[in-house]
């Protein structure tokens, strides 16, 4: 077996073509798109380059075939965060081959090491948490989710064997978008939204920059006091965000709550895009923006994913969490726009959240991930 890194057409193209061989045959698999994860890898897209880097890797065969790709980075505003610097490996594919495996675990702790890195966290992104983050342990037999990963069970004894212990579990809850609410929802969503110091405000795309700076408020109170490896959101990243997220977000489906004008609460949900995207076959070429655009027409999604979910601290349990979710579905159902609704990226360290949408949303476990660390 050789290891190649990924320098060339031919490297790039075998990186992207190898899950197709991995996952033959299953059908909840919906790949990547190609475009997309290039702008992991590429420094005039990628910001975290200006204080990182990163590598990847396709590993070959005896008859130059690929069977296995893995990448490896750092993240240097974060690895010395932790009790140990912990650089990060994602991106892995392999046939089941536990030699084949180990060799890229192998490659990623030497690089990692040689640049005085004592531990790496994986499978994760070298980017954003919302994406590309934690191996599947849980609903592989549901159609994978946009930008998060899908996997044979064989990942997880692989990471296991080599000696990655998990970190923390990720969960993606589901709930119907057509049963009512729970009247117990209702009745605390009531008492908050009497409340004349509140206010819940339904996103406007014409107001873009104005809710991108709303939303880098609330997120940089509300997630620094919930992680240690925490990065403050800029201005400038979440005008970048917003911009991005524009032609797909739905304004039904996100909302803002302000406490006297002060933004304390936020619920932004995407269509789940896979559902369209699972027609495009992982690549977003001039053929497959046209294929995007016709099936978003004639087949939009049916499912809504809340991927930003978060309360100021100060304001937490206070009912703000209901009466966002009572917006929601004031608006929504009516409309019948949606049949499912999947909240996405809840922490198993997340007590609060946790227990909030079981006992007021009844949400069930839809799927979950692990992020493991291994130490060296």
């Amino acid at each position: 077996m050789q290891l190649v890194e990924v320098k060339d057409k031919k490297t790039i193209n075998d990186f992207h073509q190898l899950p197709f061989k991995i996952y033959k045959g299953d059908a909840n698999w919906i790949p990547h798109l190609k475009q997309e994860v290039e702008t992991v890898f590429n420094k005039k897209t990628n910001s975290y380059f200006s204080y990182g880097e990163a590598i990847r890797w396709v590993l070959y065969n005896n008859k130059n075939e690929p069977i296995g790709r893995v990448a490896a980075f750092i993240n240097k505003r974060t690895a010395f965060t932790f009790e140990q610097p912990t650089g990060g490996m994602g991106f892995f594919e392999c046939i089941d081959d536990r030699t084949a495996a180990f060799l890229m675990f192998d490659a990623c702790k030497k690089w990692l090491a040689e640049r005085d890195m004592k531990a790496m966290d994986g499978p994760i992104n070298f980017g954003e948490k919302d994406r590309y983050w934690g191996l599947l342990s849980e609903g592989a037999d549901k159609p994978a989710i946009y930008a998060m990963n899908h996997n044979p069970d064989y990942y997880n004894r692989f990471f296991e064997e080599y000696g990655f212990i998990k970190l923390y579990e990720q969960i993606i809850y589901y709930r119907s978008a057509i049963d009512p609410p729970h009247p117990r929802l209702n009745a605390v969503a009531e008492r908050v939204t009497r409340n004349k110091e509140y206010r819940f405000e339904r996103f406007r795309k014409s107001e873009g920059a104005k809710y991108a700076e709303d939303f880098r408020t609330i997120y940089n109170k509300a997630w620094k006091a919930e992680r240690s490896d925490f990065e403050e959101v800029t201005s400038a990243r979440a005008q970048k965000i917003m911009k991005k997220m524009r032609p797909i977000i739905d304004e039904d489906t996100c909302w803002y709550v302000y406490h006297n004008n002060e933004p304390v609460g936020v619920y932004i949900s995407i269509p789940e895009l896979n559902e369209v995207f699972k027609y495009v076959h992982g690549n977003l070429g001039i053929f497959g923006k046209l294929k995007f655009l016709w099936y978003m027409k004639t087949k939009p999604p049916r499912t809504t994913m809340g991927i930003v979910f978060g309360i100021v601290p100060e304001y937490q349990g206070k009912g703000l969490e209901a009466g966002l979710f009572t917006e929601l579905g004031r608006v929504i159902q009516p409309k019948k726009t949606y049949d499912h609704i999947l909240v996405n990226w809840i922490g198993d360290f997340n007590d609060k959240m946790i227990h909030l949408l079981v006992a007021l949303l009844q949400v069930v476990p839809y799927k979950k991930f692990i992020t493991y660390r291994k130490i060296f």
